[in-house]
């Protein structure tokens, strides 16, 4: 699908991943929409990208309706939807003083990662089914998991579930829409330059990046982007899972 004059939605489009993609998408000539919940980056980051800002919460219904029709008065129907949304809490299933893991903790990480992505691609594509055809297809959505759902260190039992999930309802989703010929595809990345680590000690983030084979060092959230470039442009991927990762396999922490 050509990106230029395209509507865009980038969920958690604020910062980390799903800013560098909001970035690219704009570059490319995309009219962009973030959904987020922190208001001041969000603002900051649309203002950035002459895009526009709506305050969501992709966990909840009424939320993402009132978002998507924000963003379709803006911009026309959304053709294009990056994932991004998430969080990622580091509670083990039994922690100190054998205390249980929080149940609430776990729900909510799988809501927000998990309900939420899924919230977000169904809404999304209602619309975009409806819509014409743009170089014979109606929309592309990317979702992002991560190399935990494969390779879920210590304490990240709620988190590797929930991306974990993301995965397995790839392939699923991409069936279902087929007929309605919008594309699902998702990134599972390993580890990026996002904001949490960027506030780690220099030293921390080295010892990170010499974890990884090759290229030995973090990722550069502009390239998650890229490959988020090349999903849209390239109409034969579908429902599949790349790891973009360096060729990481995590150790147990």
């Amino acid at each position: 699908m050509d990106i230029k004059g395209v509507a865009a939605i980038v969920t958690g489009g604020a910062s980390g991943l799903g800013n560098a993609t909001a970035k690219m998408l704009a570059a490319q000539g995309a009219k962009v929409a973030i959904f987020d919940l922190n208001e001041e980056a969000g603002q900051k980051a649309a203002a950035e990208i002459g895009g526009l800002f709506v305050s969501v919460n992709v966990a909840d219904d009424e939320s993402v309706t009132a978002g998507l029709d924000k963003a379709e008065a803006a911009h026309g129907t959304a053709r294009i939807l990056v994932n991004c949304a998430g969080i990622a809490p580091a509670v083990k299933t039994v922690g100190k003083e054998n205390k249980p893991h929080p149940l609430d903790t776990f729900a909510k990480t799988v809501t927000v990662n998990l309900i939420g992505t899924f919230n977000v691609i169904s809404k999304f594509s209602a619309r975009a089914a409806a819509a014409e055809e743009i170089d014979g297809e109606k929309g592309v959505i990317v979702n992002t998991a991560s190399v935990a759902a494969y390779d879920g260190q210590i304490g990240q039992a709620a988190y590797a579930a929930s991306k974990g999930g993301v995965v397995g309802m790839t392939l699923p989703i991409a069936r279902d829409l087929a007929s309605l010929k919008i594309r699902v595809m998702t990134i599972a990345p390993g580890i990026f330059l996002t904001p949490m680590l960027e506030a780690f000690p220099q030293t921390v983030q080295d010892a990170l990046g010499a974890q990884v084979p090759h290229p030995s060092r973090l990722g550069k959230p502009a390239e998650y982007a890229q490959l988020v470039e090349s999903i849209v442009r390239n109409p034969m991927l579908n429902g599949e899972v790349i790891r973009l990762d360096g060729a990481i396999r995590m150790a147990p922490r």
